[in-house]
């Protein structure tokens, strides 16, 4: 079944573009969501007129994502959850949680999908991907903090080992001089 695209489609291409998917996809999906027209001649008389349409709305949206994208860059998020001795979190940061502080630090409205990675379950910082459109991605700084807001300063204790290493050595040769004999 050929299909004349109105839309932009994440899996399958640009408004504009004819091609060619299987029945079932096309008469269920892209159809009744007015994503698709059947490719009939008389649409394809009109399909250039919808690539420049398309061409110049993606244009613009790609300047205003770029633009989103700079200001997402910038950002830094803090979270402060409950955590463990070890760092590890009680509950997680979810991509939800994120996408709803990042749209209300930003004042714009960004689906929590676009939002790549799993939950953050650990105490520090992490980088997330915000994926605008296919072609237009920003890296987000998020912090995760313990209840009460300062991270605790990591354990780090000094061992010699060198010196048991050196006396392990010796006696495990000792053992040895006694079978020479």
């Amino acid at each position: 079944m050929k299909v004349l695209l109105k839309k932009d489609v994440d899996s399958l291409g640009y408004a504009g573009d004819v091609f060619e998917v299987a029945p079932g996809y096309g008469r269920n999906y892209l159809l009744p969501r007015g994503l698709a027209v059947m490719a009939t001649p008389s649409v394809m008389k009109a399909a250039d007129a919808w690539r420049d349409r398309a061409s110049a709305r993606r244009a613009e949206l790609r300047a205003e994502f770029e633009a989103l994208a700079e200001r997402i860059n910038a950002l830094s998020l803090e979270f402060e959850r409950k955590s463990g001795e070890t760092g590890r979190l009680y509950g997680s940061v979810t991509t939800n949680d994120v996408a709803d502080a990042m749209n209300e630090a930003l004042g714009a409205e960004i689906d929590r999908r676009k939002v790549l990675g799993e939950s953050l379950r650990s105490l520090g910082e992490h980088t997330l991907v915000v994926r605008l459109s296919n072609d237009v991605e920003a890296n987000l700084t998020v912090t995760v903090l313990p209840e009460g807001g300062e991270m605790p300063a990591p354990v780090v204790e000094v061992v010699d080992d060198e010196d048991e290493d050196e006396d392990e050595f010796e006696d495990d040769y000792d053992d040895y001089d006694d079978y020479d004999a």
